[in-house]
Parts: C-alpha cells; sequence; structure tokens
C-alpha cells in the first residue's frame, strides 16, 4: 500500500461524489475478493481501501435525487469499487444519509459499518425482544460497543465478552456482566437467547452450545460450522440502509449512543493503520485534510 495521485472520481448515474473528510477500514478487508476485483469479477487494481466515509457532497451525477451538493453526508461506498481512503469518493447516493450538524466527521466515519452491522444482527436477523439475554463477543470494539447500547436500550440482559482492559467500558455502555475471554470460562455466560460474534474460530463454535431453544446464533466472521441444537445460525453481510443510517445518527445527536473513536490518523498513514496485530480499542479513523 502506499499514498499517490489517482484521478478525480466519475460520477456514475445515481452516484455522489463525495469529499471525504474521514474514513473507516475493516482490518480484513484486504483480503477480500471484492478488495481487488469488480462486481463481474475483473482485476480493478490498483484499487482504493476503505468502505466508510463522512464528508460533503462535492457532485451528483446524472439522476441523482435526494442530496445536494454541499450537504455533508456519512455512509457506506461499495464493496467493489473504489473505496473512502481518497480525497474524493464515488458512492451511490442511496448508501449515504445527511450527517446532523454538531457530529464530528471522525464520528460520522467510525458509524456506519459498525452501527448498521449492529442493528441488522440484533434485530433484523436475531429479532431480538425486550426481556431476552444476549451475548456479545468483542463487546468494546467497533460493533460491540454499538450492539451493548442497541441491546440496552431495547430492554435485553447483556453481557458482553473481551479481554479485561475493556471491562469497564463495556459495562459503562449497559452491559449487565462481562466476561474475560482470557480468564473466564465462556460456559459461565448460562444459557442466552441470541449470541453476536465478531471472533469466528473456537468462540464461535463454543458459543452455539449457549444458545437455548428458538434462541439465534448471529455472526459476521463466517458461515459457522457448528449450529445450535435447537436454534438458527445466520451469517450475514452488512448491507447499506439510509434510513436507517439516519436513525442512528439520530441517536448519536441526541445523546443516547456512543461511538468509540480509536485513534486518528493521517492519510499518510493509513498504510502502517492496516497493519496486523493492533487490539486498539474504538475504531481507527483516517482523517482526510
Amino acid at each position: 500500500m502506499s499514498l499517490t495521485e489517482r484521478p478525480y472520481p466519475h460520477a456514475s448515474e445515481n452516484d455522489v461524489i463525495v469529499r471525504v473528510c474521514a474514513a473507516g477500514f475493516t482490518p480484513g478487508e484486504l483480503e477480500w475478493p471484492g478488495t481487488w476485483a469488480d462486481r463481474a469479477g475483473r482485476d480493478r487494481t490498483p484499487s482504493v481501501p476503505g468502505h466508510e466515509l463522512s464528508g460533503v457532497v462535492a457532485e451528483l451525477g446524472y439522476g441523482t435525487t435526494g442530496l445536494t451538493v454541499g450537504q455533508r453526508v456519512f455512509g457506506l461506498a461499495d464493496w467493489t469499487r473504489d473505496g473512502s481512503l481518497a480525497e474524493f469518493s464515488a458512492v451511490e447516493a442511496r448508501n449515504l444519509a445527511p450527517l446532523p450538524a454538531g457530529i464530528d466527521h471522525t464520528v460520522g466515519a467510525a458509524l456506519p459499518i459498525s452501527g448498521l452491522t449492529a442493528w441488522q444482527a440484533l434485530f433484523d436477523h436475531a429479532r431480538l425482544e425486550a426481556g431476552q439475554t444476549v451475548l456479545i463477543h468483542g463487546a468494546a470494539g467497533g460493533v460491540g460497543s454499538i450492539a451493548v447500547q442497541l441491546a440496552h436500550q431495547a430492554g435485553a440482559t447483556v453481557i458482553g465478552t473481551g479481554r479485561a482492559a475493556g471491562r469497564d467500558v463495556v459495562l459503562d455502555l449497559g452491559a449487565d456482566s462481562f466476561l474475560d475471554l482470557q480468564t473466564d470460562r465462556l460456559e459461565d455466560a448460562g444459557e442466552v437467547d441470541v449470541v453476536l460474534d465478531v471472533l469466528g474460530g473456537e468462540i464461535l463454535d463454543r458459543s452455539a452450545n449457549l444458545v437455548r431453544a428458538g434462541g439465534t446464533l448471529v455472526t459476521i466472521a463466517g458461515p459457522p460450522t457448528v449450529k445450535p441444537r435447537d436454534g438458527r445460525a445466520v451469517f450475514f453481510v452488512v448491507e447499506a440502509d439510509r434510513a436507517r443510517l439516519a436513525d442512528l445518527a439520530q441517536r448519536v445527536r441526541d445523546g443516547r449512543l456512543r461511538v468509540l473513536v480509536g485513534s486518528v490518523h493521517p492519510l499518510a498513514d493509513a498504510p502502517a493503520a492496516f497493519a496486523p496485530g493492533q487490539h486498539n480499542r474504538g475504531k481507527t479513523i483516517i482523517r482526510i485534510d
């Protein structure tokens, strides 16, 4: 990865060109096929990574409606197109929502994937309801921290897991209890109605045994190989949703939802920010000035 000059992006039909102020990325995205190929599977290297962005509308493509030039927006860049780690990015208008005044662009860039993933996992796929119990892995991370808050506000009993350093943060966000996966037994969580997994591997497999009859195991790590005995197992990839993005932003603006922003780096430091083995609390953001 290197910082280089690329042509100004083209605004296709229903596209928006965003002047990017801040961008987010997923560390594992360099392994995704869509990072290196288009929707037809054709090579599109060199490609620009990053799929979360917050900025200002610089240009509207033909037929684009619902947004205006100069408007503050945030949202998701397409998985199979050049992404957000750039000064300008072409994004389908339907993938963007207005960013309310008072929300910093670093927060706007940290919200789309984590917020939509947490919501879709808990309510669209697991159908979490008040009075149920949910186990959330990686509860101090980007997805997990938002999921803890949404589940708590929905009236569920929340058990968070993670590293010991995240315990206080997770409990402060609304979790009822916390399990340190390095020192505590996962099985001590007992039976739960919903498991939200972001880790995969052995933790995912062991979590399946904790789901009570009729419950749901939801994961974003990969298709599960072990399923609950009398429940469902769901693997999904987050989808853009303008209305839900707007709702999440309003929750942030009203103080009902906290977004944990981790380290913030300039664009020139983006290659180093992708380095494996980092366990920063909160979402790493690239600030583009």
